[in-house]
């Protein structure tokens, strides 16, 4: 079993004022050669978009791109056709493929957006653009994990073009669970968006990233009420 541990306060931080946003991998001006990617995990942006602003259009070709918005409206246009506004407690995907242009804006005037933007690198280039966003309320389970994400049009949650599957798990303190991997070929970064966890001997805080692989299972014990995103993608691509 192999693991990574990325301290909150290790991460890459730009502040445009108008966007406040920490990279837990190498991403715009911030560059670290040791923090390009865990497996085909390119970009986890933890964004937080003032009121009223946000995210021109601007292009993306061949990446699958999540959006998680934790608290605050999100609206999104693309040259797809799509307008829709996304909120806490929705999930957005949108398989940029042979090539996708779209804005993301916060909605409100008197209050910040914030959310999780990732992007996962395909296994299939030059693909159809496709946009879908979920409600996954009706998903969330309490202490233990519930997916949001798979390869699978037809399973739980959104799907992309990757053996990759993603869960959030909502736990009480004092509470131990384990994690199976779908794939022993892939790997899971488990990223603490609220609480205190230990796994393999280690413990997270709020922010923290921890990525183990070479391995088919891990226990963890949460130490304090936690909210935690599992992603398990390929190791090799």
């Amino acid at each position: 079993m192999k693991i990574i541990k990325h301290k909150s306060n290790s991460r890459g931080h730009a502040d445009h004022g108008w966007l406040n946003s920490y990279h837990s991998f190498s991403f715009g001006n911030y560059y670290d050669p040791n923090r390009m990617n865990f497996g085909a995990l390119r970009v986890l942006n933890d964004d937080t978009v003032a009121a009223g602003r946000g995210f021109g259009t601007h292009p993306h070709k061949n990446m699958e791109i999540i959006s998680i918005p934790l608290e605050g409206d999100l609206q999104h246009m693309d040259d797809l056709g799509n307008s829709t506004v996304i909120k806490s407690g929705d999930v957005q995907v949108m398989s940029a493929g042979t090539g996708v242009a779209h804005s993301e804006y916060n909605k409100n005037q008197d209050k910040e957006v914030k959310f999780l933007q990732i992007w996962i690198i395909p296994n299939k280039e030059e693909v159809t653009p496709r946009y879908d966003q979920i409600s996954i309320k009706d998903l969330a389970t309490k202490n233990s994990q519930y997916q949001i994400l798979s390869p699978s049009p037809d399973d739980a949650g959104v799907w992309i073009h990757q053996n990759a599957w993603f869960y959030l798990g909502d736990y009480e303190s004092g509470k131990t669970d384990s994690y199976q991997l779908k794939d022993k070929k892939n790997g899971v970064y488990i990223f603490v968006l609220e609480g205190e966890v230990e796994i393999a001997n280690e413990i997270l805080n709020k922010r923290d990233g921890f990525g183990i692989w070479e391995t088919t299972t891990f226990n963890f014990k949460v130490h304090k009420e936690s909210k935690l995103l599992f992603m398990e993608v390929p190791m090799t691509f």
